[in-house]
């Protein structure tokens, strides 16, 4: 009785073995899971993406009553004339350390 399971499993295996050996096999199945696990995949996204599209900001009133306070308000006009106070043209390159120079830096403390 032992016998004629062991040459099932053996027949079994076998047949397991020229499958997986078949290009097909190889590159199509996983191709697939690819494909449909893939649709899964983008219908959980996008399923988030509609799922906040219901969400509302929060009013300047209810940020504050938070604790949450801003002080100026920040417009092109404003962020354009404080470019404009910067002094470009005298400027100092400096060098950063290089990652090779960090490790040696590091053997001689």
């Amino acid at each position: 009785m032992t016998t004629g399971f062991t040459a099932r499993v053996d027949n079994i295996r076998n047949t397991l073995i020229a499958v997986s050996k078949r290009r097909t096999f190889r590159y199509g199945v996983p191709f697939i899971l690819f494909v449909v696990g893939g649709s899964f995949g983008l219908r959980e996204w996008t399923q988030i993406r509609y799922q906040f599209s219901q969400v509302k900001g929060v009013s300047k009133e209810e940020a504050e009553k938070m604790g949450l306070h801003r002080e100026k308000t920040v417009s092109l006009d404003t962020a354009y004339e404080e470019i404009q106070k910067l002094d470009i043209d005298n400027w100092e390159n400096k060098r950063g350390p290089r990652p090779w120079e960090i490790n040696e830096s590091k053997k001689h403390n």
